[in-house]
């Protein structure tokens, strides 16, 4: 059991769990900033586009509502809504080619970083003492 936690307070203490709860919580938050863009943005452009429709709206009714004698609904309706899971594809299209992009950017980031040449070593105590040797007997003659 100490094994176990030891190994834990290592994975805790390395910054995994830290880097994954923040990667969650901003992930959470990008996908909130998606729906409010797909929802509120782009699907009603589209719906305006094929006549006017809201496709948070769009559904097929399976089974109809029961009412009772007050009009009041006992039961309700069976609703087939494909209009939000289009709006769920489109949001999840955004979110993928926006991690696509993400990560493209980075793979790119860190492709240049290992391409760009290193800079050249200093030469050393030995080197220097060389070179000023050699540098005054070029004075001397």
């Amino acid at each position: 059991m100490g094994k176990l936690l030891k190994e834990f307070k290592e994975f805790a203490v390395k910054g995994n769990a830290v880097d994954m709860a923040v990667a969650v919580v901003i992930g959470a938050a990008f996908g909130a900033i998606v729906n409010s863009l797909v929802n509120d943005l782009i699907m009603p452009c589209i719906g305006v586009l094929i006549g006017g429709a809201d496709f948070a709206n769009l559904a097929v009714t399976l089974k109809e509502a029961v009412l009772d004698e007050a009009g009041e609904i006992v039961k309700p309706a069976v609703m087939f809504k494909y209009g939000q899971f289009i709006n769920a594809i489109v949001s999840f299209l955004i979110i993928t080619f926006s991690i696509f992009l993400v990560i493209r950017g980075i793979n790119k980031f860190k492709k240049k970083k290992e391409e760009a040449p290193a800079a050249p070593a200093e030469p050393s105590a030995e080197e220097k003492l060389l070179t000023e040797i050699r540098d005054l007997l070029k004075e001397k003659k």
